[in-house]
């Protein structure tokens, strides 16, 4: 039996101009992709509000919310690291009473005010930022949660 290796090629990218040049335009440039984004992003909220938050629902609040960590870090909304942090601990908050609760997932008043908060720095990022910004606010998160260094909610 043969012993696998841990070792994965990159991927090529085939066309590295239109890459490059890409990663210069503003992500509203990018037309429906932006819109879908922000339409799922609210929409999770929006039944977090209501009452009626599933895994799922959660799971986008806690990614939007991670996308602004990140892109505060590489300087696009520094100001607000306060506001940022609130409400992700006020999403870690109902996200372990709903985990308790049989993924039912319910918010205070004052977590919703965090979470609502929050929310407005990561629109009002995503208006300003370039399509590489945001690759590179993922690539944060993505390496945050390799290296374990997110909480987990149990």
């Amino acid at each position: 039996m043969r012993k696998r290796s841990k070792y994965k090629p990159k991927g090529v990218r085939l066309d590295a101009v239109t890459w490059v040049i890409n990663g210069f335009r503003s992500i509203n440039e990018t037309g429906d992709a932006a819109l879908h984004l922000k339409i799922k992003n609210h929409s999770s909220l929006d039944s977090l509000r209501t009452g009626t938050a599933t895994k799922d629902d959660i799971d986008n609040i806690i990614a939007a919310l991670n996308v602004t960590e990140a892109l505060s870090r590489i300087n696009i909304g520094e100001d607000y690291a306060k506001e940022i942090r609130a409400g992700q601990d006020a999403l870690f908050e109902i996200a372990k009473r709903g985990i308790n609760r049989d993924n039912r997932f319910i918010a205070r008043g004052p977590e919703l005010m965090a979470i609502n908060e929050a929310y407005e720095v990561h629109d009002a990022q995503l208006e300003v930022c370039t399509i590489a910004q945001l690759e590179k606010a993922l690539d944060i998160v993505n390496a945050e949660i390799k290296a374990r260094k997110a909480r987990v909610i149990k």
